[in-house]
């Protein structure tokens, strides 16, 4: 009896996160979400009230994301939380039916119905004293807790961030408040260094024999040539990988993934993982498997926004009876 009552007195927290119960001063409507920033027209911000989540919150752990009562279960790694405020932040980049409609939808001053969380295993900080953080396009929001957290540590943190072009950088202000150096690639060339982000990588290696470790965030791609570029030189590489999720518990098996021949779950023994042992060649076919389903989905919600545009408005007050 006494295990089950603690069991229900872990999980609780967990329940109440679900349901958007009364939690710390957060009304049962939602958890508000307190500012919104649109660094692109595909990628945005959101600042969420929720003490408790930031309080709890370590660099590298995720959030499932219901942001309305029939809504879809989303993963979103965290890309900053603020203990002091009580908030958590997210960045998020629509191109699906869910994630565009939070697009559409998360306004500040809205809320969002539920949220799961802190979940996953935290980043391993401490153990280096000279890291290089990579993060690609998407990946450079999550990339910085773990720089913010290393440099907390004492670490000389070097960071490396890629954008397609200059119009799409974000936070570069606040990277260099937290890294020793830092380095800016683009596909164009219109910033730092032209090319990816192994150039910078490899620009980092060759300038320092000392590397300890180096973390990678974004498309498992890029993740897998981060792999490839430190392998020769034999330096720790830990990525963060993104594979289809519903329950975040380990429980559905969705997210499985193969690390180092083993299957792993990466809800429960991620989502970091030695990048020189995944394969991600299962990792983004396995991504890829839900394709159809996912553009049928998307484009049975484009139509039914497009109808309701199209709507006739419905005349009201007595002249309209």
């Amino acid at each position: 009896m006494a295990d089950r009552d603690d069991r229900r007195e872990r999980d609780a927290p967990v329940r109440d996160q679900v349901s958007g119960a009364e939690h710390d001063g957060i009304a049962a409507s939602g958890f508000p979400i307190l500012a919104r920033t649109d660094f692109s027209e595909v990628t945005f911000l959101l600042e969420i009230h929720h003490p408790a989540m930031a309080r709890a919150a370590r660099p590298g752990q995720f959030v499932i994301f219901i942001t309305h009562d029939r809504g879809e279960r989303i993963p979103l790694t965290l890309a900053d939380f603020d203990p002091a405020k009580g908030t958590v932040t997210v960045v998020v980049q629509a191109v699906g039916k869910t994630t565009r409609a939070m697009q559409r939808d998360c306004r500040q001053g809205s809320t969002i119905f539920g949220m799961v969380g802190p979940m996953g295993v935290p980043s391993r900080i401490g153990e280096a004293s000279k890291v290089v953080c990579v993060g690609g396009g998407l990946g450079v929001a999550p990339i910085y807790p773990q720089a913010r957290g290393f440099k907390q540590a004492g670490a000389y943190v070097i960071g490396v961030v890629g954008f397609r072009s200059r119009d799409l950088i974000f936070w570069e202000d606040k990277f260099r408040a937290v890294c020793d150096e830092f380095v800016i690639c683009t596909d164009d060339g219109s910033a730092g260094i032209k090319g990816r982000v192994t150039d910078g990588v490899e620009a980092a290696i060759a300038k320092h024999s000392d590397i300890d470790e180096v973390i990678a965030i974004g498309p498992p791609i890029m993740m897998k040539a981060c792999a490839e570029t430190t392998r020769p030189h034999g330096i720790k590489t830990t990525v963060s990988l993104n594979p289809i999720m519903v329950d975040g518990t380990g429980m559905c098996g969705g997210c499985r993934v193969r690390v180092g021949g083993r299957i792993r779950f990466a809800c429960v023994d991620g989502p970091d993982f030695d990048g020189h042992e995944v394969d991600f060649d299962d990792l983004m076919t396995r991504l890829r498997r839900f394709k159809q389903e996912e553009q049928a989905a998307l484009e049975r919600w484009t139509e039914s926004c497009r109808r309701i545009d199209l709507e006739p408005a419905h005349p009201g007050g007595a002249g309209g009876a």
